[in-house]
């Protein structure tokens, strides 16, 4: 019994370190300084009366608030900047002048000390007004200076209620001075009124809007906004598809927006080598109110009208983007012929089923961001695309070199036990 189990436990150590071996190349770099100001986050949070609310997985709104944000700065990269600024959490009166300047910053935008931040949101307490505008043009001020990326996630439950400063008129003149902000949104009620509103603050500065009803779908939203503060920055450029494939814009790998009516088709082309492989992705938000059960559909076809391949996904009522993506590599040619080896016009179709109730605009259409990436397709003899396991035979055959090793012993021992039993 000891020598198979030392037996096992060999060959499980000699499988992991060769698995390991494979797995961690020698070579990867990461992390390398690239000299950029460090990336900045102002978390906006609403602190008015509303969110002592019981309906976010049977507590508060504010429990699950403090909750999300405690998980949110154990998960902060440390090249980001974060700070916390809170709306409606300091005056619990009735006059809305006053109320209507509560907005504090409760932990300042820099290196993160994530000890004093969640000590300091420990100390919340739903209290008073929901002065949204007020709070991003302090906000804005909080992230002013450098060249990094910066981002505003504002969180709210409700609507400004300090009017006639209209939040989306603040957030479309903090765009308007050019210092790169980003504002995303996210509102803890499925309610049409503040859907409306963030929606409008978010896209006036490029950002998203998002309803979460749950603790962990907040936490998850926040810490991949905090997440992608800390990627290169990319700005999206604005092109418009066309009706038909043969008046399609033609595209390179980038990032790219549109706007699509409710049904209507968009077409784009893009060229694609010999040796080369198309990867592209496409994400439709509805920035309105929607009846549940839409799809979203990206097919690639040639100008013939063959499709090649295609990506498509479905929603139930439940996010408000829907995304889906395919790839396409393009063989290497073995004709020397330049025609025979020119690039070839890939045709993408994208295609949307979202529809509304009567009284809804459709107009104008729906965000649309398509992401195109034209690379190096497959060329070595281990790569995924070629073999489908990829360096996984490399895993197959120590398997297999490891079971029959472990068979031999195991029958040697076999036969040596039963002499010494018959021996004996």
């Amino acid at each position: 019994m000891i020598i198979r189990t030392r037996l096992a436990a060999g060959a499980c150590a000699l499988l992991a370190a060769l698995t390991a071996g494979m797995a961690f190349p020698a070579g990867a770099a990461a992390g390398e300084p690239t000299g950029e100001d460090a990336p900045k986050v102002d978390l906006v949070l609403d602190v008015s009366g509303s969110m002592r609310a019981r309906d976010i997985d049977g507590g508060t709104r504010m429990a699950a608030a403090k909750q999300a944000f405690n998980e949110v700065l154990d998960a902060t990269p440390e090249e980001v900047q974060l700070g916390i600024r809170t709306l409606g959490a300091d005056y619990p009166g009735d006059d809305r002048k006053t109320g209507c300047k509560d907005t504090a910053q409760l932990y300042p935008v820099g290196p993160l000390d994530r000890t004093e931040a969640k000590t300091a949101v420990a100390t919340l307490s739903p209290t008073g007004w929901t002065p949204i505008g007020p709070a991003l043009l302090k906000a804005a001020d909080d992230l002013d200076g450098g060249d990094g990326s910066k981002r505003i996630v504002l969180i709210s439950d409700g609507e400004d209620t300090c009017a006639p400063l209209d939040p989306c008129e603040v957030a479309r003149e903090i765009a308007a001075k050019g210092i790169g902000i980003t504002i995303d949104t996210l509102g803890l009620v499925p309610n049409t009124k503040l859907r409306k509103q963030l929606s409008c603050i978010a896209e006036a500065t490029g950002g998203t809007y998002t309803s979460v009803q749950h603790t962990d779908e907040l936490t998850d939203k926040v810490n991949q906004l905090v997440d992608r503060a800390a990627d290169p920055v990319v700005t999206p450029v604005a092109t418009e598809g066309a009706d038909a494939c043969a008046k399609a814009p033609t595209l390179k790998s980038g990032l790219y927006t549109d706007r699509e009516e409710f049904g209507q088709q968009r077409w784009y082309r893009v060229d694609v080598e010999p040796g080369q492989e198309l990867r592209a992705s496409v994400s439709v938000g509805a920035d309105r109110a929607v009846n549940p059960s839409y799809g979203v559909l990206l097919r690639a076809v040639t100008t013939h009208g063959r499709e090649i391949v295609r990506g498509e996904a479905s929603g139930n009522g439940r996010t408000d983007v829907l995304s889906t993506g395919l790839r396409y590599p393009k063989a290497e040619s073995d004709d020397d012929d330049d025609a025979a080896a020119s690039a070839e016009a890939v045709c993408l179709q994208v295609t949307n089923s979202f529809s509304v109730a009567s009284g809804v605009k459709t107009t104008p259409g729906l965000p649309l961001e398509l992401t195109i990436d034209v690379v190096d397709g497959p060329g070595d003899s281990d790569d995924v695309a070629a073999f489908g396991l990829g360096r996984g035979w490399w895993l197959l055959g120590v398997l297999v070199l490891v079971g029959f090793v472990a068979g031999l012993l195991w029958g040697w021992l076999s036969r040596w036990r039963l002499a010494i039993w018959r021996t004996n």
